[in-house]
């Protein structure tokens, strides 16, 4: 199967049953996405998938083949940080880093979905022409993402900083 991933396309020979994360990290070596519970309820596996956000360790690699897959090293290099890299770490976004890298991925698809003008549950009015990005939105879709340290502060602060 070819996997297109951080714009290379790798050609992989996987038993059907590989999950995109396992592909990843033990295949193709990219070890930023982290596994952290392997049942979808932290995030720390979060990558972009044609721009929107989904957990790897619940999808099937084969079911991505040939989809523009972006990792977290995709997104900014050395040197050249994403803004949201940037911000993160002038906001204190992270502490040990573990799941640094689901967020960020997380930030980047919430964000492209608040412009698409996607509402949230705590959206107050999901007819409106612009939705208000606050702190309660931001929580709210970020939710799925999961910190062991306790950074929520600083995470949010640093989505709500690239926002504006």
């Amino acid at each position: 199967m070819k996997l297109r991933v951080n714009g290379t396309t790798e050609l992989l020979e996987l038993d059907p049953r590989v999950s995109l994360l396992d592909a990843l990290r033990e295949h193709l070596g990219l070890t930023g996405t982290k596994k952290g519970c392997n049942q979808g309820a932290c995030g720390a596996c979060t990558v972009l998938v044609d721009g929107e956000r989904i957990v790897a360790c619940l999808a099937l690699a084969v079911q991505y083949a040939e989809r523009d897959i972006t990792t977290i090293e995709g997104v900014g290099q050395p040197g050249h940080l994403h803004p949201l890299q940037e911000a993160f770490i002038r906001q204190d976004g992270f502490q040990c880093g573990f799941c640094t890298s689901g967020q960020i991925c997380s930030a980047l698809g919430m964000l492209a979905e608040h412009r698409a003008g996607m509402p949230s549950v705590v959206t107050p009015r999901v007819d409106a022409e612009e939705i208000e990005l606050t702190q309660p939105e931001i929580k709210e879709r970020m939710s799925g993402n999961l910190c062991r340290c306790g950074a929520y502060d600083g995470i949010v602060e640093a989505i709500e900083e690239v926002a504006r």
